[in-house]
């Protein structure tokens, strides 16, 4: 599924009105237009939709309703409420939307058009959009591709998305943007020092392994994004409860969210070296199960005492940060479905994210605002250090206690990263849990057009 603008050549007007624009706006239609939105209980509020038809019968105009600055959020893409209720036809935005919304309304068209349909056929959005003049089409266009191929790939079950079909799909995006691609498979991750990888995978029937992309030139700044691609999480022998279990999918959802990030930067032709490893295994159970107390050896020679075995994800990160950070990076980003205290901290709509570099972090911010896209800065906390020290190993990799759980993730995956200059881990959530305009009930992308904009802002010189 490929989101496009419409290249109508005619095309219905919409007017979006605000409560306050409402009576002025009904002045400049003649009366029986006025009479028949009046008797329809238009208001303006958001979302609400007045068709108006001709003196035929045919739909001439539509007044979309806005509401009020203030019950109007930004980021929560209200405009695809209003795509979704507009019958089949090609449509422009004709009057009254803020310049500054104008984009974000554009891609909530785009977003609202999402089908998943790979196992139920879907009706498909009737309505088409003109891009409207003064936004560069084939940009938006392409953060709502990105946004559709992370949706895909989180959205689609285990059972057709385990670590070789996330290898198959990292492979197809490599050599549609013509990047070298390979990966470690089996027991060649312990032959590569990767045993933290090789641990958490071993027990399930496919193996796990490392997939690693390279795109650009050598010489261009350098961009490493990490994303933990754990395809479906049992907990292992720290077994989850099934009500946890089941959305166990999407654990791979930072793999599917650097993917989309990675396919804007390389179609954008942005002028950076870029890397991305995925870590892809699945945590399963079975006779070669690492086990609760296991004291493993990373990459970086740090040993980690395993307290859990539900706490994975950090685990398969270390060693893929490790290797990331042997290259000296200018940018080493994480993004992972790591710690359900993110969620009981924000909730699914704001990821977390971590940084020690406070002018990477002001960017970050802005970006995020800026794109609607929202993102908010959590501490490296360097107080709770000890509490992932357990004495014996190097590192603990479930702290008692159970406070903090998002902070002492980030700060175990931190001890993995000391030579890239700047260093960023997001704890995505990377789902959607009750549907909303433009954003089915399913997989998310998070953070990805903030952190475009970032990177276009502080590498990008084309």
């Amino acid at each position: 599924m490929q989101p496009t603008f419409s290249s109508a050549k005619t095309s219905v007007p919409i007017y979006v009105v605000e409560p306050d624009t409402l009576a002025h706006t009904l002045s400049q239609l003649d009366a029986p237009a006025r009479a028949w939105v009046e008797t329809g209980g238009f208001t303006a509020e958001l979302g609400q939709v007045a068709l108006i038809p001709d003196q035929a019968g045919k739909l001439c105009a539509v007044l979309a309703g806005w509401g009020s600055k203030a019950k109007r959020d930004r980021g929560w893409f209200h405009f695809a409420s209003i795509a979704a209720k507009l019958p089949e036809g090609d449509y422009r935005l004709e009057s009254g939307l803020p310049k500054a919304e104008l984009k974000e309304a554009a891609l909530a068209w785009l977003l609202a058009s999402y089908r998943f349909d790979k196992y139920k056929e879907q009706p498909p959005q009737k309505a088409r959009l003109v891009c409207p003049q003064g936004l560069d089409a084939a940009r938006v266009a392409l953060e709502a591709t990105a946004t559709f191929l992370t949706r895909d790939l989180i959205n689609t079950p285990a059972n057709d998305m385990g670590p070789a079909a996330l290898e198959a799909a990292f492979f197809k995006l490599a050599t549609s943007h013509k990047a070298k691609v390979s990966a470690i498979v089996g027991d060649d991750l312990l032959k590569e020092n990767l045993g933290l990888i090789h641990a958490v995978g071993r027990a399930a029937s496919e193996a796990p392994r490392l997939l690693d992309m390279i795109w650009g030139a050598p010489d261009d700044p350098k961009l490493t994004l990490v994303g933990k691609g754990v395809c479906f999480d049992t907990g292992g022998l720290n077994i989850k409860p099934g009500a946890s279990m089941g959305l166990m999918k999407k654990d791979m959802g930072g793999a599917a969210n650097v993917l989309g990030l990675a396919h804007m930067i390389m179609s954008l032709g942005l002028k950076l070296r870029l890397r991305v490893l995925v870590p892809a295994v699945e945590n399963a159970i079975s006779a070669s199960s690492f086990r609760p107390q296991d004291i493993l050896r990373s990459r970086k020679g740090l040993t980690v005492e395993n307290n859990n075995t539900d706490a994975e994800g950090r685990l398969v990160l270390a060693d893929a940060l490790a290797l990331a950070d042997e290259e000296s990076p200018d940018l080493l980003i994480c993004m992972a479905t790591l710690t359900g205290a993110a969620r009981a901290a924000l909730g699914p709509d704001i990821p977390p994210f971590y940084t020690d570099d406070g002018g990477l972090a002001h960017q970050i911010s802005r970006a995020a605002r800026a794109e609607a896209d929202p993102l908010w800065r959590m501490p490296f906390w360097d107080g709770y250090e000890q509490n992932i020290e357990p004495g014996i190993a190097d590192l603990d990799n479930a702290p008692k206690g159970g406070m903090a759980g998002s902070i002492t993730a980030a700060l175990f995956l931190r001890r993995f990263v000391e030579n890239a200059a700047q260093f960023a881990h997001f704890d995505i959530y990377g789902w959607t849990p009750e549907a909303r305009p433009g954003r089915p009930k399913g997989g998310e992308a998070q953070g990805g057009r903030a952190l475009l904009a970032m990177i276009e802002a502080r590498f990008d010189a084309g």
